[in-house]
């Protein structure tokens, strides 16, 4: 429930971006370039996605408008900031005027930071979220962006900021300016089709956490609150849907449509599981989803202790019968087990002996400080130490 501080208080609230859903808009996309004035497209994604066809059909739907376009395809799973620079090489040369980013949450990632640093000679992590917002010149612009997620997940569409990882501190860091802004996010639920069922898990449980965490981020932002539950509804309703039948395109629209409103929702703030999450990607090169998908139980038992309310809520939009803590964490883990997401961060490679450095780097992260409950160091390193060792008690 709201308090009348809350309601007393003035409140600034902003929203996206124009968005496209539906089966098939992917053919679309040549006359979306051609009405903004885009002529010369780079096409940024990642490596394992630069082989599937959507990118052949993409090549061909922009060349059919007579439209020149490259393909920039050199991104990790966690996108390098050396990378971002031969991504800018790239479009520099080959004298690009917007990037279309298309893939799952690395691309997003890549193709924005691309755009971030592609036209100017603003150092890229003078765009990090802590600092002060870079003053353009005067002329400047930034490139056109068009966003295409092939995964129900990343929720990376329709905003500016991006994950990257500063090789040499071995951190992620959230870069973003308030003038970059896609001029369309394209949901396109075909594209979703040929997702392998351990990315559909991965990632649709990546949306979910979204969901969860933006809802609990203690501040005053009803438009997030509503579309984060909105997203839980969605994501209850299909995840397992999806998973277990791959071709149901109804099921893989409504993760899509989840996915994003959750990616909205979470303009709010994230919490500890995505500061976890971020460091232990920065280092070890881990599956963002899955590493979130790995750590939400923990963090939910440490973080739902006072949010009755708030519990109550959730339960509610995932239709649960039972409104405790103990009930919602219960489904929760039990959702991930019929997801087969292993139960550990040691199971796919962290070791316990990164446990006091990773919980010091997350203690750095921009999601820190909007988690609900304040954890001091000695708290994240055994929150750390559980996500590595122990993780969920398999039911």
């Amino acid at each position: 429930m709201l308090d009348d501080t809350q309601l007393l208080t003035p409140q600034d609230w902003s929203f996206p971006v124009p968005i496209a859903y539906g089966p098939g808009r992917l053919a679309e996309l040549g006359e979306t370039c051609s009405a903004l004035g885009i002529q010369r497209p780079l096409i940024v994604t990642d490596r394992t996605s630069a082989k599937l066809p959507f990118i052949i059909q993409l090549k061909q739907i922009l060349q059919d408008k007579g439209l020149y376009c490259d393909l920039f395809c050199d991104i990790s799973p966690n996108p390098r900031d050396d990378e971002i620079g031969a991504g800018c090489d790239l479009f520099e040369t080959g004298g690009h005027d917007s990037v279309i980013a298309i893939g799952g949450g690395s691309a997003m990632d890549g193709g924005k930071a691309i755009c971030l640093t592609a036209l100017n000679d603003i150092d890229l992590w003078d765009f990090e979220f802590e600092q002060p917002v870079p003053v353009m010149p005067k002329d400047h612009s930034f490139p056109k962006l068009i966003t295409v997620p092939t995964t129900a997940g990343t929720g990376a569409e329709t905003e500016s900021t991006a994950m990257v990882t500063h090789v040499k501190k071995g951190m992620k860091f959230c870069i973003w300016h308030p003038d970059l802004k896609p001029s369309l996010a394209q949901l396109d639920p075909e594209l979703t089709l040929a997702l392998p069922a351990n990315l559909t898990a991965w990632t649709g449980v990546d949306a979910l956490t979204h969901a969860v965490e933006a809802y609990l981020v203690p501040d005053f932002h009803p438009l997030c609150d509503g579309l984060a539950l909105e997203a839980l509804s969605l994501i209850s309703n299909s995840l397992i849907r999806a998973y277990e039948a791959p071709d149901d395109l109804a099921a893989r629209g409504s993760m899509l449509v989840g996915s994003c409103l959750a990616g909205i929702a979470f303009m709010k703030g994230l919490g500890l599981v995505h500061a976890i999450s971020h460091m232990v990607g920065a280092e070890y090169d881990t599956q963002h989803g899955l590493t979130n998908a790995i750590v939400l139980p923990t963090v939910l038992r440490y973080n739902l202790p006072g949010l009755d309310t708030k519990v109550e809520r959730m339960s509610q939009a995932m239709g649960l019968s039972t409104a405790s803590q103990d009930a919602f964490c219960a489904h929760i883990e039990a959702l991930l087990d019929r997801l087969n997401i292993p139960v550990s961060l040691n199971e796919i490679g962290v070791p316990e002996s990164c446990v006091e450095r990773i919980a010091e780097k997350a203690m750095q992260d921009s999601a820190y400080g909007t988690n609900p409950r304040v954890a001091d160091l000695d708290e994240m390193i055994t929150l750390v130490r559980s996500c590595i060792k122990d993780g969920r008690v398999m039911s």
